[in-house]
């Protein structure tokens, strides 16, 4: 089901994964910044943020969308640090803020995933995924869902598939009720899902192995990309 090692990740946390025209954009949650990588996985450029903690990213109306998870505890603190749960706006070249918005839990958000002016956020609290308008960052609507740890969201047909970490379950649900459409369960030695995106009808996940835990794909220390085929 899942692919070996498409390629070495660009660092050592890849947390978030966004297929665009230009690239495979890459958060990393250990320094926070930004990778731009080809098919074969070269780096195309490096963008520096003021996320902290980063998780989910997405691209959409020319601007970059990151999650911002409060404190951070993988590097030293910077002036630009909040130790909030955010979600950025960023300019899509430089990676100098725009604006934010509360998550809509206030609590951590994992997710995120543009689809045409709207973002499709995570939350812990209640478990759900948030449909929220990109210009007045209003809830437009959301689901609950039973899975513990959402994480990479990738919108896909009539539904939107989110990557449940611990149990290394990928979910297709309906957009319009929350229903399940179709479920992935990854074996007990798969990587562990976390940032994800879709291209070409592949899921790809990246594997951020945040303390080395050792995988049967990854060894201690080091992330891993891999496919999935739908």
């Amino acid at each position: 089901m899942i692919s070996n090692e498409v390629f070495n990740s660009p660092c050592k946390h890849p947390n978030g994964l966004q297929w665009t025209e230009k690239g495979l954009y890459v958060i990393d949650q250990e320094l926070d910044d930004i990778y731009v990588l080809d098919e074969r996985g070269n780096i195309n450029s490096k963008i520096e943020t003021i996320t902290e903690n980063g998780s989910g990213i997405t691209v959409g109306d020319g601007y970059i969308w990151t999650a911002s998870n409060g404190r951070t505890q993988a590097r030293p603190f910077k002036n630009t640090d909040t130790h909030k749960n955010i979600i950025y706006k960023l300019d899509i070249k430089s990676g100098k803020f725009i604006d934010s918005f509360p998550t809509p839990d206030g609590g951590g958000v994992h997710g995120l995933e543009w689809d045409n002016g709207i973002i499709w956020v995570t939350a812990f609290n209640p478990k759900a995924i948030y449909k929220i308008n990109s210009k007045n960052y209003q809830i437009e609507a959301k689901f609950l869902v039973d899975e513990d740890r959402l994480h990479g969201l990738a919108r896909h047909d009539n539904g939107i598939w989110c990557a449940h970490t611990s149990n290394k379950k990928i979910i297709k649900y309906d957009i319009n009720n929350g229903s399940i459409v179709e479920e992935i369960q990854l074996d007990k030695d798969d990587p562990y899902p976390h940032g994800m995106s879709i291209k070409n009808n592949k899921i790809w996940i990246c594997d951020a192995n945040f303390g080395g835990k050792q995988h049967s794909n990854t060894l201690m220390g080091k992330a891993s990309f891999n496919t999935i085929q739908l």
